[in-house]
């Protein structure tokens, strides 16, 4: 099983009460998976390098958020992309039938609002919200 880095930053929560295995912030993988010992080793950044942990399976590896690095494109693979014909399909070329499985049920406009009110002081507005609106 894999996980993104979770918001909470607490990867013990994933795991819960099952009694799988665990590597967590895996921002370095690479993966070997032996089936016949049902183990996988993977990789892990930390402070002082990186540290190889092999894990029984079922496992369960989180990652963090620098696993998916970005691949840019390079100016001469845009030129030569420009270049490159573009073929257009037709829907019945590709075999596909155009329908809308919407159904418009009904359409109304909202509801007018009422007009503003203005005050000529704090202490009306003040007033006005805990007498007339019941907001404070």
């Amino acid at each position: 099983m894999w996980w993104g880095f979770p918001k909470d930053k607490s990867n013990m929560s994933q795991i819960g009460k099952k009694e799988y295995t665990h590597g967590t912030m895996k921002s370095l993988i690479d993966v070997v998976l032996d089936k016949e010992k049902e183990e996988v080793t993977v990789d892990r950044e930390v402070d002082d390098g990186i540290e190889t942990v092999q894990l029984k399976l079922p496992a369960v590896i989180t990652t963090d958020l620098r696993l998916n690095q970005p691949r840019y494109a390079t100016l001469p693979n845009i030129m030569k992309a420009k270049s490159k014909p573009i073929k257009k399909f037709t829907p019945q070329e590709l075999n596909v039938e155009i329908k809308s499985d919407l159904e418009i049920v009904e359409v109304t406009e909202p509801p007018k609002r009422k007009a503003g009110v203005m005050v000529s002081s704090v202490d009306d507005l003040i007033d006005k919200l805990k007498n007339e609106a019941k907001v404070i």
